[in-house]
């Protein structure tokens, strides 16, 4: 039964993830100032490179999620760049306890959501997807 699944659920694994990525990707565009300012108040230098580079991470790597275009190099550069992103805005560690709770289920998320993007980096974007049919 699984194997008549496979490329149907891989197909909606590839879409929900995207769903995460792309819609965030775009807001950044429209509140870029906003993005910029929580970059710099977390002391990172360059907040408006920093803004730039999400943007095209999030929006790029969302869509090669969608269209199953080099999916395994964009779930890697994704997972990397949440990675990063979850150790440096989600440090639940070091926040007031009031806040900890939020960045905790956060950092988690983001974890469980690196580990779906490493599992679609190490099976690829299945039968569905413009890298199969590149293959072929």
């Amino acid at each position: 039964m699984f194997n008549t699944l496979q490329n149907p659920l891989t197909l909606v694994g590839r879409l929900l993830l995207a769903a995460l990525f792309l819609p965030a990707g775009i807001s950044k565009i429209g509140g870029f100032a906003g993005t910029a300012g929580y970059i710099a108040s977390k002391g990172l230098p360059l907040p408006e490179v920093g803004a730039a580079i999400a943007v095209v991470v999030e929006i790029v790597g969302g869509l090669a999620l969608i269209a199953g275009f080099g999916t395994r190099l964009a779930a890697l550069a994704l997972a990397l760049f949440t990675l990063v992103a979850t150790f440096i805005f989600h440090n639940y560690w070091g926040v007031p306890a009031d806040q900890a709770f939020v960045q905790q289920l956060m950092f988690y998320k983001n974890i469980a959501v690196v580990g779906g993007l490493l599992v679609l980096a190490a099976h690829g974007a299945g039968a569905w997807s413009l890298d199969a049919k590149r293959q072929r």
